[in-house]
């Protein structure tokens, strides 16, 4: 695909007088978080026909007068070694993790981690959404947030968000964060 050079775009936006702020976001967590469903929640498509993400699927969502560009990558094991091919120019990273699968937090807390680390994300905001709250044996967000350590992140803006991506409960507020917290940065 072919992408105008970023001047050349922003000349372009300011003689249509868009002033709309363009926002790179990506979407990851491990495989059976519900990142599909939580993208097709955010773009008001049916969630009931989601299928696992074999690669990659993007995006673009309007909110709050901004353009969101998601990139949602697949999370199946075999994947999760390319992810960090689509972190560079990263503004904001939102990370899923299935709030019922206590099995895997540890495996999903070390991925977490892991991308946290890498130099592409320095300073990059973390939104991570807490989904499957609808479900009774969900742990509650507070909980995931104390056993990935969030607190120990001190040089990025971080946001846990308990959400369920089935019903939508909780996503508007995840998206009123990022819309908060990232709109005076990319202006």
């Amino acid at each position: 695909m072919c992408e105008a050079p970023k001047g050349l775009l922003s000349v372009l936006q300011k003689l249509k007088g868009s002033t709309e702020v363009e926002l790179r976001i990506v979407l990851l967590g491990l495989d059976n978080a519900g990142k599909t469903t939580l993208l097709k929640c955010l773009a008001s498509e049916d969630v009931n026909t989601v299928t696992p993400t074999q690669g990659f699927n993007i995006k673009s969502v309007a909110s709050h007068g901004m353009k969101l560009n998601v990139w949602d990558i697949g999370g199946q094991r075999k994947i999760r070694a390319f992810w960090k091919k689509y972190l560079e120019n990263t503004d904001l990273l939102i990370y899923v993790i299935d709030s019922t699968d206590k099995k895997r937090f540890e495996e999903t807390g070390m991925e977490l981690s892991e991308l946290i680390d890498e130099e592409n994300l320095d300073g990059v905001p973390v939104l991570v959404f807490a989904n499957k709250q609808d479900l009774t044996v969900a742990s509650p967000a507070s909980e995931i947030a104390e056993g990935l350590n969030l607190h120990t992140y001190r040089d990025r803006v971080w946001q846990i968000q308990a959400c369920s991506a089935v019903t939508g409960e909780g996503v508007q507020d995840g998206m009123n964060w990022i819309c908060n917290n990232l709109a005076n940065r990319k202006k």
